[in-house]
C-alpha cells in the first residue's frame, strides 16, 4: 500500500480517537457528578463552594443578593411533553432530581406529590429532572404509581445537572431538590430524600418572598 493511500486510513483513525475520546469525557463528568447517587443523604458543595451555607438538617441556603441564577432547563418531559423551567418564572419552583431506579426517589415521591398539591395555588411550581432512566418507559409507570402530576423534564445522560456552575448550589446525587426563588435564582439545596414535613420546612421561607422584579403598587 502506498503512503498516498494510507494517510487517509490514518486520518479516519484519528478522528475515531478523537470522537471516542470526547464520549469518555463526557461520560467521565456524569459519572462524577452522580458519584453519590441513589443515597439517602451526600455532601454539598465543592471546590470553591461561595455564598452559601449548609445547616445541621442538610440544607444548604443562599442569602438573597447572593443567589446564582438557574441555568437553562428545558426540553421533552417524560410523558413526552415540553417543559421550561423559565416558563415558571415569577413562581417558586421546586426542582426534583430522581430516577425510577432509586429507593430514596420511590420513598420520597408522595411526599412531593402531597405537598405540591397544598402549595401549588399559592405561586408554587414543582418540576422534575428524571435521570439515568434509558428509555421514559419506566419513568412514566413511577409517575403513575405515585400519582405525580407534575412534570419532569426527562434527562438520562444528565446533561442538564451540567449546566449548573460549579461551586453554586448544584444537584450532585440522586435524589436532589433545589428551591428556586421568584427572581429564577436557586435558593436551596438538599441532597436527600425528602420527608413531607422536611419538604415544607425546606419551602416554607421562600413562600413569603416576593420577586425583586415585581411592581410596586400604586
Amino acid at each position: 500500500m502506498s503512503a498516498a493511500s494510507r494517510a487517509p486510513l490514518r486520518s479516519n483513525r484519528t478522528a475515531a480517537r478523537v470522537r471516542r475520546r470526547a464520549a469518555l469525557t463526557t461520560g467521565a463528568a456524569v459519572a462524577a457528578l452522580l458519584v453519590s447517587a441513589c443515597s439517602s443523604g451526600g455532601t454539598s458543595g465543592g471546590g470553591g463552594q461561595t455564598g452559601f451555607i449548609t445547616g445541621s438538617d442538610g440544607i444548604s441556603t443562599a442569602k438573597r443578593g447572593e443567589r446564582a441564577d438557574a441555568p437553562e432547563l428545558s426540553g421533552k418531559t417524560v410523558d413526552g411533553g415540553q417543559a421550561d423551567v423559565a416558563d415558571y418564572r415569577g413562581k417558586v419552583v421546586v426542582l426534583n432530581v430522581w430516577g425510577s431506579w432509586c429507593p430514596p426517589c420511590r420513598a420520597e415521591a408522595k411526599n412531593f406529590e402531597k405537598v405540591y398539591q397544598d402549595v401549588k395555588g399559592q405561586g408554587v411550581q414543582f418540576v422534575g429532572i428524571n435521570t439515568r432512566d434509558t428509555s421514559p418507559g419506566p419513568a412514566r409507570a413511577f409517575e403513575k404509581e405515585f400519582g405525580v402530576s407534575y412534570p419532569s423534564l426527562y434527562d438520562p445522560a444528565g446533561r442538564l445537572m451540567l449546566r449548573f456552575e460549579k461551586g453554586t448550589l448544584n444537584p450532585q446525587a440522586v435524589p436532589s431538590t433545589l428551591i428556586i426563588d421568584r427572581d429564577g435564582k436557586v435558593a436551596a439545596r438538599t441532597l436527600q430524600a425528602l420527608s413531607e414535613e422536611k419538604l415544607r420546612a425546606m419551602l416554607a421561607p421562600y413562600l413569603a418572598e416576593g420577586s425583586t422584579d415585581a411592581k410596586p403598587e400604586k
